[in-house]
Formats: structure tokens, sequence, C-alpha cells
């Protein structure tokens, strides 16, 4: 091969992940060549001599060769099997420690006063006090409300008494709440991001396996040569299988490197965990978006197994179980996934199956209007531009579409998050559509170079030079290749279990232009609903309530898969430039050295050679993941130190949580903590207890185990089996016997009423809170005392205005 001919091969580099791909096989080709011509050029008896017969027989040079190489190919393997693990826990750990860093530690023996905690803690009291049969429904009147966030509190609360630790509802919430969003979240934010780096990286994977398989092999020229020989040529060997393993240690490594970061990135953004544990709390939500990432993984490798026509059953079971689950936590959630599936449905599946999953979710979504118009009762239906009619944007178009493509960071974090979103998403882009325009050319090249490496060495060999004479060889069938040695089974192994054995054309292309399309349609949704006001904006995020706090939890979902391939592309893109410059100063290199003897070719396996074959494999295919590293560890670190968007949600929560209240009618304050306990003690956890629930009364259910008839603000009047609305009618219509004949069937026990002032300010958006108005009408209160209908108890005035304990006229 002319010094021309190799300069080329490391100069065309027409495509990002082929350049380097090409430069070996021309390298492998020329060592396979001056093997052969190596021990050709010795005498018959150095053939025939007793190296070759020890070495044939299994003697004792045979053995050492192949046990040092076994030995030597073992341990890399072992590494190779344990480093995913190794990053895996070390990153899932440090995400863990991430957020219990963050979480307020005032919510520990305290709720938090917002408007969803109190049915939440009443949810968990509910299972703990009738089953886990009440799990299907756990709403006051009964009806259907997504458990599993509250199941798995009320598992924590029991594994805990099996210790002899008693763990209250609180502590148990906040339990769950931490292994979510610590272990749970990143962890499939972890497995998801591997599946795209697994995809992307297949190619180069099975190509290095290939080329290490036939470097393994022995043709029937090499079984032939001296002793001496073949020790050359195992340097030679050894030094192209170093080229070879340079492209896939570099690329496995990058890749467990980006896995280490990727649950810290997972649990850095404001999106998703953190937002919703103020914003509510949306815990239900927040924990079906915690186990999201499983089944969108179990999807996305369904439509692999889907295309190569195997496994299809087993997947399909895994996909449905996970399915069922993240439903159960939230059924909203189904929303999420199939705004985030479409674009993956359109590039993988065939038409048949995307027919079948639009029709699936048309129907799906006939009935979600239909639920909505019968289980909201409003006017304003046929008026889209009327939805969400109190909603006011609370961005410009500048910011939220700058939010989205940040991630929800903050400062220079959220800066270097955009540029590589950008940078790598272009880099992607450009890399798999190169990839896919020479993609038959570079099959073609290795399955020449496996199938017939010696024909094609040898042709390679006369075609460039000619002033070396070469022995006619015939070529190797593949029916003559060993089997695996020991390193090549680890290999196969390691990544066999992971990759669909038929893959599909294009999976790099169909992978970036799906993940960009999830990651604007997620934008479109976010920006209709900070941004924008009408009709349209309306309908497009009206499956999310027009909610910020839910929409923004889809974010790190697209983003992070989409910068983690950016990333891995832009490494390959500089890996494969630093090839091309390695490659012709290695070429050169060669070139001087055979030009030195015109008679003879010099062997590949000297020290010079080998050197600068090693010294290619570093710096060509290290320098790109050792930059993407560095920029990686640099985002995730300052992403810890600079978070004020993380920062002020605690603060928010710390607030939501304490008992220091300069508003006396807030939802909790001392003087209510101490009220409700005096309560609770003098009427018994039997007794029923009618109250506003938006002054705070209701957390009396979770704190004291008392038994309010409100135990949460949305008691619904639209639920025939509820007893809200009647109480509530009966008590505004100021009619004796109508308010004791509906209060006192409520139980056998006795019936009190609490008055503790006006609704909290903080519950000034519930939009039913005007049906609780009769319940703190003083003058009303007044009446039912005069006629005998309440009795006064107890009074609190001294800790608040007009407080005070009633009992209900009643028989009992």
């Amino acid at each position: 091969m002319t010094s021309e001919q190799i300069t080329n091969t490391g100069s065309v580099s027409g495509d990002c992940g082929s350049a380097q791909a090409r430069a070996r096989t021309h390298v492998q080709a020329y060592v396979q060549t001056q093997a052969r011509q190596n021990g050709s050029s010795k005498d018959g008896s150095a053939t025939n001599g007793p190296a070759r017969n020890d070495s044939a027989k299994g003697g004792p040079s045979g053995r050492k060769h192949g046990l040092q190489r076994c030995h030597a190919m073992l341990h890399p393997a072992s590494l190779r099997a344990l480093l995913p693990w190794l990053t895996s826990i070390i990153g899932i750990a440090s995400a863990l420690c991430l957020v219990i860093a963050w979480f307020p530690s005032t919510v520990w023996n305290t709720p938090i006063a917002s408007s969803d905690a109190p049915a939440h803690y009443y949810f968990i009291r509910r299972l703990l006090d009738e089953g886990l049969g009440a799990a299907l429904h756990l709403w006051p009147h009964n009806s259907f409300y997504p458990p599993l966030f509250h199941i798995c509190a009320y598992f924590v609360i029991k594994i805990a008494a099996l210790f002899g630790v008693q763990c209250s509802i609180y502590a148990a919430f906040n339990i769950t709440w931490i292994i979510a969003s610590g272990v749970i979240f990143p962890s499939g934010m972890l497995v998801l991001c591997r599946y795209f780096l697994q995809r992307w990286n297949r190619g180069n994977r099975i190509s290095n396996r290939i080329s290490r398989i036939s470097q393994a092999s022995p043709t029937s020229e090499s079984s032939s040569v001296s002793e001496s020989s073949n020790v050359s040529n195992q340097h030679a060997s050894s030094a192209v299988n170093q080229q070879y393993n340079a492209t896939l240690d570099a690329t496995f490594v990058l890749q467990n490197l980006l896995g280490l970061f990727v649950p810290v990135l997972a649990v850095s953004s404001v999106c998703h965990p953190y937002g919703l544990l103020n914003a509510g709390p949306l815990i239900a939500f927040g924990f079906a978006t915690s186990l999201l990432p499983f089944l969108i993984a179990a999807t996305l490798r369904l439509f692999d197994e889907i295309a190569a026509r195997e496994h299809i059953v087993k997947w399909l079971a895994i996909t449905a179980i996970a399915g069922v689950i993240c439903l159960v936590a939230h059924p909203r959630i189904a929303f999420t996934y199939a705004l985030i599936l479409v674009p993956f449905i359109v590039l993988r599946l065939p038409w048949k199956l995307i027919l079948g999953a639009f029709i699936a979710m048309c129907v799906g979504a006939v009935a979600f209007v239909a639920l909505m118009l019968t289980s909201f009762k409003s006017d304003r239906w046929a008026n889209p531009a009327s939805w969400f009619h109190s909603h006011q944007p609370s961005k410009n178009l500048w910011e939220s579409i700058s939010f989205c493509f940040a991630d929800g960071l903050d400062g220079f974090p959220a800066i270097l998050f955009a540029l590589l979103l950008i940078a790598g998403t272009v880099a992607a882009f450009v890399c798999a559509s190169r990839r896919t325009v020479v993609r038959f050319s570079d099959s073609l090249s290795v399955a020449v170079s496996t199938v017939a490496p010696a024909f094609s060495a040898d042709a390679d060999a006369l075609a460039s030079d000619t002033a070396v004479p070469a022995p006619a060889v015939s070529p190797v069938p593949t029916s003559g290749l060993p089997a695996v040695s020991c390193s090549d089974a680890a290999d196969v192994s390691l990544f066999e279990s992971s990759e669909p054995s038929r893959p599909r054309r294009n999976d790099r292309l169909r992978d970036v232009i799906a993940l960009m399309a999830a990651f604007l349609l997620v934008t479109l949704v976010y920006v209709c609903t900070v941004t924008l006001v009408g009709a349209l904006p309306n309908i497009i995020s009206a499956p999310w309530y027009r909610d910020e706090n839910r929409i923004v939890t889809m974010l790190p979902l697209v983003a992070l898969p989409l910068l983690v391939i950016g990333v891995n592309a832009f490494s390959e893109c500089v890996s494969a430039c630093a090839a091309s410059a390695s490659f012709a100063l290695s070429a050169s290199s060669f070139s001087a050295k055979n030009s030195v003897s015109s008679s003879s070719v010099p062997s590949l396996s000297s020290g010079p050679a080998v050197s600068s074959v090693k010294s290619v494999s570093f710096i060509s295919n290290w320098i790109g993941p050792i930059a993407a590293f560095l920029v990686v560890a640099i985002l995730a670190v300052s992403a810890q130190i600079v978070c004020p968007s993380r920062t002020s949600v605690r603060d928010a929560i710390i607030a939501h949580s304490s008992l220091d209240q300069s508003d006396p009618n807030e939802q909790l304050t001392e003087q209510k903590i101490i009220v409700l306990r005096k309560v609770t003690e003098r009427t018994g956890t039997q007794a029923t207890i009618i109250s506003d629930p938006l002054n705070g009364s209701m957390y009396a259910e979770t704190l004291f185990n008392a038994n309010m008839l409100y135990p949460i603000i949305n008691a619904r009047t639209d639920v025939s089996s509820a007893p809200f609305g009647k109480v509530e009618t009966a008590f505004a219509s100021g009619d004796v016997q109508q308010v004791l004949g509906t209060v006192c069937p409520l139980t056998d026990a006795p019936k009190y009423f609490l008055t503790m002032g006006d609704q909290a300010q903080s519950l000034q958006s519930f939009p039913y809170r005007a049906q609780y108005d009769s319940f703190h009408n003083e003058e009303l209160i007044d009446a039912y005392v005069d006629d005998g209908t309440l009795v006064k108890v107890a009074d609190y005035s001294q800790y608040g205005q007009g407080w005070a304990l009633y009992r209900f006229g009643c028989a009992d």
C-alpha cells in the first residue's frame, strides 16, 4: 500500500462515524498481507519444524500463548461488565444525596399547608384505617383516585412497624417522595438515556466484534509459519487489535461516564421533581412522571423487537405492565406518554401499526372528552377561548422558549445546557445523515474484510505496491472461522442482551429526528401554556389542565436524552477529526519505513510501528470522550452550585409548612394546632366534626386522627353518595328541622361543629370555596345557637375571634 493511499485512508473522513472504520479496515488488510508474506518468505524447514508441531499439538508454547491471551482479555472484559454497574450506583447515589440535601426539614413533623396536601395525607390515613381494600375508593365519597403513591407510603409505615419504629403519615409521605424522586426517576432517566446511547453506538460495537473475530482467525497460511513468525505476527495483531479496541473502549467508557452524570442532571432541574412538591403538591402526577421513563424505554424496546420480529410477546408484556403501573400512579400521565411517543411511532413502526396507534389515541381522546363533559358541568364547553378564564400568562415568548432549551436551569448552567443541546443536536443530525449516505459502502467494506480477509488483503497489496511480490492465496471461507475466543465471547455476551439481533437501517437518524420532534412538541405545549392565550392554546394544553407545573415535568424526559445523544455525537465528530490527522501522520511514518528497502517489506511489529499505532488509537479515539466528559462534568457540578430556582421552591415549601404565620387565618398556625388538639381530646376520634375545611380544620384528620366530615378542601357536591352537598344546603337554609334531619343521621356518634375564623388567603384560588361560606357566617351560627340547634361546649376565643366548638342538638 502506498503512502498516498494510506494517507487518503485517514484523510477521507466524509462521515463522522465511519472515517476511523475505513482507516482501520485498510490497516487490517495491510497487517494481514505482511503477516502472510513474512511467513512465506521463510524456508520450508521452519514451516515443519519443532515449533510448528509444538504449537499445533497444543504443546507448552501453544498453551502458554493461549493462556496469556485469554488472561489478558478476560481482565478487561470483567472491568467492562463491572463499569456500568459501578457508574450507575455512583450516579444514582449522588442523585439521591442531592434530593435529600435539598429536601426541607420542616415537613417531617408538620404537613405542607397547600391545596392538595390534605387529600394525600387523608388517603394514607384511610388506607391505615381501612386497609388496602380502600385503595379503589380513596375519596371521602368513595370514588376512585390513583392510589399507587399512597399505597407505597402505607407500606413504608407497615415495614417500619415491623422493626418497632413508629412512622408518622408525614414521614411516610416524605420518604416515598424521596425514593420516587431520588431513586426511581434518576434510574429511569439513566435507563432511557442508555437505551439511546446503545442504539447510537451499536454499529461501532458490531463492526468491532467482527474485526476482532477476524483478527483472531488463523488462516491456512498462518498455520504454516515458523515460531518466530508467529511471535512477530502476534505483536502486529496486538497492535492492530489495540487500535480496534480503542474505539470500542472510548465509546464504552464515554457511555458509562455519561451514565454517571445522567442521574445527577435528571434531578438538577427545577422542572421535576421539585416543582410538583410545592404545587399542591401534585404528588400522584409527580410519582407517575418518575415512573414514566421506564415505560418509554420499554415501549421503544418493543418497537425494536417489532422491527426485528423477535421477542415481541415478551416486550409487549413488559410494556403493558409498566403502562398499568403508570396509570395506577396517575391516569393523566397517558397524555405525556402519547405526546413524547408520537414521533417514534411515526418513524419506527410499520404503517398498519401507526394507523392502529392513532386510532387508539383518537378513541382515548373521545373518552377523555366524554369524561370531562359528564364530570364537570359548565356552559363554556362550546367556547374554548373561555376555558381557563382565570389563567394568566407568566412568561413572554423568549422566556418560555429559553426555559425549555435550558431545561429549567439557571445562570451559567442554563447557558451551557442550551449550547450543548443545540450544538450536540446539530452534530448528531449531521453525523446520522452522513452515516446514512455512506452506510452501504461501509457495510460492504466491513463484509468483504470479514468474509474474505486474505483475498481483500492480497488484492489491496497487489493494487497498491506492485514492487512487492505476493503469493496467490485462496480466500478463507466463512465456515473456516473458529469459535470466538474468551475475550470475544465476553464482549458479545455483554452487548447481545441489550441489542436487537436485526437492527434497522438509519437507526441513528430516526432517533435524532424523533427526539427533536418530541422536544419541539413539548416546547409547543409549554409555550401555549405560559405565554399564549385563546382557543387553540387552551385546547392544546387542556389535557394538563393548562397547568405549568405539570407540563414542565416533560422537559427533562426529552431534553436530557437529546443532550446525551448530542454530546456523544459531538465526541464522535471530534475523535473523527483527530483520527484523520493522526492516521495521516502514521501513514507517513509507515511509508518512510517501507521505502528503506525495495526487496523486502518490514514487519508492522517493529517497535516504532507498534508505538505509532498505539499513539493513533489513543489520541484519535480518546480526545473526544475526554472533552465530552469534562464539559458534562462542568455542567453537572455547576448546576448544583447555581440553582436559585430550586432554592426558591424549597423556601416556598418551608414557608407553607411553617406554623409561624403573620396571618392568624392561614391554614395552620401555632394557635390552630393547639385548638385542633384540644378539640380532638374533647370529642374523641369517633365523633364527627363539621367545619369549613378552608380554615385548616381538615388537618385534624391526620394530625390527631380526628373524624372530620370534610378532610379535604374539595368536598364535591355532584356525587350522590356524598353527604357533603346535603349538609351544606341544610346548614345554609336556616331551617332547624332540615339541619338536624340531615346532620343527625350521619353517624351514631356525636356530631360537632367547629369555627376557626375565615378561609385562608392561600386557598382563595380554590374555585369552589363559596360552597363553605355558610360555615363561617356568624349571624347564621348565632341563630342556630339561640334556637338550640347548636350548643357551645368549648370557647377558644383566646386563640382567635369567634373560635368555638359546638355540639349539634341531636338525641345522641
